[in-house]
């Protein structure tokens, strides 16, 4: 049978447990308090993906495979240098879009079937020069609901932070006649392309399916419009 000073020993080690099991036990329940008390982020509630980064983080690929175009003929699938190569021009000189099945394509020249892709934050800073390395802007635009833009061949230029579709429309195009074998002239409002082809303005939702939007008198004038048809 322990003796008097072993049951101490024993009883002061039984305490020192309890003491152990009880500060285990507040710091669980501490712990669930926080996370029931804590707000959960918006996506987390909403079931949303967050995109991090910015669309000019975007930069293409020069391995990437892209639909090439020379001369206005498709001729297969060829990294930026190679496509730029077969149209005997530098990387950077290449324009990139997208072409009429909506893939992204590289193309060079007076021939060019690409619809340009949509601005990126490059060009919201006011850059008039191609980037050797383009943003792939297909899933990451920038996103400004009423912004007039003009593509110059080159870049987008934004004419007006806010805008309406008619006043979009008359700043790009009002007075500006192409001949029948011109390239179409493009634009943007919003989230919808806008292009000027002979005697018709076109508008597109999804940057390759373009309808008519309104028809250019024969003086190069445009009459009023109000909304997408």
């Amino acid at each position: 049978m322990p003796d008097f000073k072993d049951r101490r020993v024993i009883a002061a080690i039984g305490a020192g447990l309890a003491v152990v099991a009880g500060l285990g036990v507040a710091a669980i329940m501490a712990s669930r308090h926080g996370l029931d008390n804590a707000e959960a982020p918006p996506a987390s509630q909403a079931g949303l993906v967050v995109q991090t980064g910015r669309d000019d983080d975007l930069k293409l690929d020069p391995a990437r495979p892209l639909h090439c175009f020379v001369d206005g003929k498709l001729i297969g699938d060829l990294p930026l240098s190679a496509c730029a190569k077969r149209n005997g021009v530098a990387a950077g000189a290449l324009d990139v879009g997208l072409d009429p099945s909506g893939a992204l394509a590289a193309a060079s020249g007076d021939n060019n079937p690409l619809t340009p892709l949509p601005p990126s934050n490059a060009d919201a800073s006011g850059s008039d020069t191609a980037s050797s390395a383009p943003a792939d802007t297909t899933e990451n635009p920038v996103a400004d609901a009423t912004a007039c833009w003009r593509h110059n061949g080159v870049a987008w230029r934004k004419l007006a932070a806010t805008a309406s579709l008619e006043a979009c429309v008359q700043t790009l195009f009002a007075g500006r006649c192409l001949p029948a074998d011109a390239q179409p002239s493009y634009g943007r409002w919003g989230d919808n392309m806008l292009r000027l082809v002979p005697g018709e303005v076109e508008i597109s939702d999804d940057d390759r399916n373009f309808r008519g939007l309104v028809e250019q008198a024969p003086d190069c004038s445009l009459p009023p419009i109000s909304s997408p048809q």
